[in-house]
Order: C-alpha cells, then sequence, then structure tokens
C-alpha cells in the first residue's frame, strides 16, 4: 500500500451535523474535535442529529462512519423514553458513531422506505446498509450489548 492509499484509508468520512456537508477527517484527529470547514460546527457534536430525506442520505449512505438511526415520533411515550439513552449513546460513542434521529410524522418516506412498522425503531447502518434492527425502548446497558454486537 502506497503512502496516499494509507492516508487515504486512515480518515472517516463524516457528514457535518449543522450544514450536513461531508467532512473527511484523519482518525488519528478525531479526538481533537475537528471542525466543519464549511460552517465551523465541531463535527463529532456527541448529540444525536435529526435528519431528513436529504441529510439521511449525506449521513447513512455517503458517510464511512456507521450511524445509529432512531425512526420515532413525538406522541409516543417509548420514543421519549428512549431519548436520554440515545443521548448518552451519543455523548459516550461520538467518534465511533453518529447517532441520528427521524420523526416518522414528518419523514414518513423514510419510514416506508425501511418498513417501519412500529415506534421506536432503531437501525443501525454501516456504509449505507442495514446492520442491525431493534424494535421497542431498551435502556442504555441493553443498548450498549446490541450496538458492541452489530459492530464487531
Amino acid at each position: 500500500m502506497n503512502a496516499e492509499n494509507r492516508v487515504i484509508a486512515d480518515t472517516v468520512l463524516v457528514a457535518c451535523p449543522q450544514c450536513h456537508s461531508l467532512v473527511r477527517v484523519p482518525e488519528a484527529r478525531a479526538l481533537e474535535h475537528p471542525g466543519c470547514p464549511r460552517c465551523k460546527a465541531q463535527v463529532f457534536s456527541g448529540k444525536p442529529v435529526a435528519l431528513d430525506a436529504g441529510a439521511f442520505a449525506a449521513h447513512v449512505e455517503r458517510g464511512t462512519i456507521p450511524v445509529l438511526v432512531d425512526f420515532w415520533a413525538p406522541w409516543c411515550g417509548p420514543c421519549r423514553m428512549m431519548a436520554p439513552v440515545l443521548e448518552r449513546a451519543a455523548a459516550e460513542r461520538a467518534t465511533q458513531l453518529r447517532v441520528a434521529k427521524v420523526n416518522t410524522d414528518e419523514q414518513p418516506q423514510l419510514a416506508g422506505r425501511f418498513g417501519i412498522r412500529s415506534i421506536p425503531t432503531l437501525i443501525l447502518f454501516r456504509d449505507g446498509r442495514e446492520l442491525a434492527r431493534q424494535s421497542g425502548a431498551i435502556d442504555a446497558a441493553t443498548l450498549a450489548r446490541w450496538l458492541d454486537r452489530a459492530l464487531s
């Protein structure tokens, strides 16, 4: 492998949580709080990102870090119970995966595309492909085990 390929292999492509532009970040610098060159927002914010169809494509289909998508609705009690669990996962795994939320009331086409029949439903994606799916509310420890299994 030549030096140029090593440099590309040692980077991640991540969508900015603010402007959804793709940003190439060297893996070794992920913990240094890199900023988006376009809008200057912190790329690894440690907070869930709300997605619409366009942002979904940037984060899930074009980014190279895994994305955990929570399909939810504001009127759903179990969805509201999951919110702090997902916020914690986003903070603890900020440079390992992106946590995103899709409001199924506002984005019914995305819910339909992925066959969402009940909420909350979590889908873990890597390189645009579904790795794992979990329906129903779960606690933080169960989520951590599920993610570790799915990402290994």
